[in-house]
């Protein structure tokens, strides 16, 4: 599903990553573990496409990241660290924007989007404004964003961050069932 093949970013003189590689199959759930500046971050935003690598390859999906970008971001669903979200939106309208950025299927659309609600436990805020909702709240707004269209791959950063232990849970769950 995801191949990293020998891949570096260089930012200037300073290397950020420094010639990894590895294999992530269908079905496998990861986690990059590191300290502050180890990279993970730089590689996952590597991995969807937001920055190039400077050397190397990745492959998503059977498609090169450099060479069919449009192709590979469309198999991944990626969830920022810090929860982007407009919070002037609905919960709802959030999501129902995010499936029409992600050009989800006018017919399959509200059925996709009911169904991350109810996947994500969103289903009793869904018409609150974001702005108005707890910080577990934001971070399920944010799986649920992640969520539409359907890929066959997520990408969480730091997705439990700022949680409490059973919402950690509720997440770690929802992760697992996604697989």
């Amino acid at each position: 599903m995801i191949e990293v093949k020998n891949v570096t970013k260089k930012y200037g003189k300073t290397v950020a990553v420094d010639d990894i590689s590895f294999t992530i199959n269908e079905g496998e759930i990861i986690g990059l573990l590191g300290p502050n500046g180890a990279g993970k971050s730089t590689t996952m935003n590597m991995i969807t496409g937001f920055i190039e690598q400077t050397q190397g390859d990745i492959i998503v999906d059977g498609y090169d990241m450099l060479k069919k970008p449009k192709k590979a971001k469309k198999e991944i669903g990626y969830m920022p660290e810090g929860v982007p979200l407009y919070t002037d939106l609905t919960v709802k309208e959030f999501v129902t924007y995010m499936a029409e950025i992600k050009q989800v299927n006018r017919k399959l659309k509200k059925e996709n989007i009911q169904k991350i609600l109810e996947q994500t436990g969103l289903i009793e805020v869904q018409d609150k404004l974001i702005k108005n909702l707890s910080r577990g709240y934001k971070q399920r707004v944010s799986m649920a964003g992640t969520l539409v269209g359907s890929p066959k791959i997520l990408i969480l950063d730091e997705p439990t961050v700022g949680l409490d232990p059973k919402q950690i849970a509720e997440i770690r769950n929802l992760i697992k069932e996604l697989r």
